[in-house]
């Protein structure tokens, strides 16, 4: 068996989900520490659950969640479908991917990067867009292992408070 066999046969282990309304307490918490990696302050701690519940109700966003054997759901995923003026079509921005301690090296990060991808591809848009931090070296690797090349155009943010 070579490495992408195994691969395959890890990611076989992982079940995915769109989440739906029943599914907003095991997103939070995933979404949470999701925003607790990225040292994000949340003052009111019903804020992330209420943000996610309102995404899901609206279908603002598309929310995946990975399940592991003997782990439970361990991963999330959140895309926010825009457009691409460059490319006059729709796009796809995967916001969110985060998989807890107890699901790492699982093979659940990559199920749900690849099964964006699939919907990607099967809904017609132009592409999928993500950051992640500078100094997140786990995330690049797998992003750019699965095809994800970095973008030569820079980002701006004006963070208005």
């Amino acid at each position: 068996m070579d490495a992408q066999d195994a691969l395959d046969a890890r990611d076989a282990q992982v079940t995915l989900r769109v989440a739906g309304g029943s599914d907003v307490e095991a997103a939070a918490e995933l979404f949470r520490g999701y925003l607790d990696f990225y040292e994000v302050k949340v003052e009111d701690p019903d804020l992330p659950r209420r943000f996610l519940a309102e995404r899901i109700a609206r279908d603002e966003s598309l929310v995946l969640l990975a399940d592991v054997p003997g782990a439970g759901t361990v991963g999330l995923a959140q895309v926010y479908r825009t457009f691409s003026s460059l490319a006059l079509r729709p796009m796809w921005i995967l916001s969110d991917l985060y998989v807890d301690p107890r699901g790492r090296r699982t093979g659940a990060g990559r199920a749900l990067l690849r099964e964006v991808l699939r919907r990607a591809r099967e809904a017609g848009v132009s592409g999928v867009q993500l950051e992640t931090a500078y100094d997140n070296h786990v995330a690049q690797g797998l992003y750019e292992a699965e095809g994800f090349v970095r973008d030569p155009f820079h980002i701006y943010f004006h963070d208005l408070g």
